[in-house]
């Protein structure tokens, strides 16, 4: 029954800690997409691909008590830090998860601040059209944004070492 859950909490545990509601959504959606059993539905949104799944079943592991959530006062708005709790990491430590190359994924995602991980699974979420149009949708889908072509050429390069990662 909590096998999904169980792997968000392995993808937060490799992680170690990860900053912002947004940038979670993104990482999740990033893994799935490239290969990993992700199970929840995502529908594009303002800040591009989010899952309302995701946001529940983070809420209920912080009822739970598997994860700690910590809200920060930043300049005009609330930052989220998410951090598995002793009783996760006991959790986990009997109920295994396998993932290969999952930590060296969610390091290296988590590394990348947000924005570039909201280009990143914009991308992906159209990657059934050609380069050309899913720019386009880029400029205009995020045109609060700024992307430039230089960044979205980044993005499809990072996709592509992320998929290197688990082959």
């Amino acid at each position: 029954m909590l096998n999904d859950h169980a792997k968000l909490m392995q993808a937060i545990r490799v992680s170690g800690e990860i900053v912002g509601r947004k940038k979670l959504q993104k990482m999740i959606y990033i893994a799935k997409k490239i290969s990993f059993p992700f199970q929840e539905r995502f529908q594009f949104h303002f800040y591009g691909p989010y899952s309302e799944e995701l946001t529940l079943r983070v809420e209920e592991l912080c009822n739970m008590g598997f994860l700690h959530e910590v809200k920060e006062k930043k300049g005009g708005y609330f930052q989220y830090r998410y951090t598995l709790t002793d009783s996760g990491l006991e959790f986990l430590s009997d109920n295994e998860v396998d993932m290969p190359h999952l930590e060296e994924f969610f390091s290296d995602m988590n590394d990348q601040n947000a924005r570039f991980l909201e280009l990143v699974s914009t991308i992906l979420y159209f990657d059934n059209l050609p380069k050309e149009e899913v720019a386009t949708k880029v400029f205009t889908l995020k045109s609060s944004q700024r992307y430039t072509e230089a960044e979205i050429d980044e993005a499809y390069q990072y996709i592509e070492t992320l998929k290197g990662k688990v082959q």
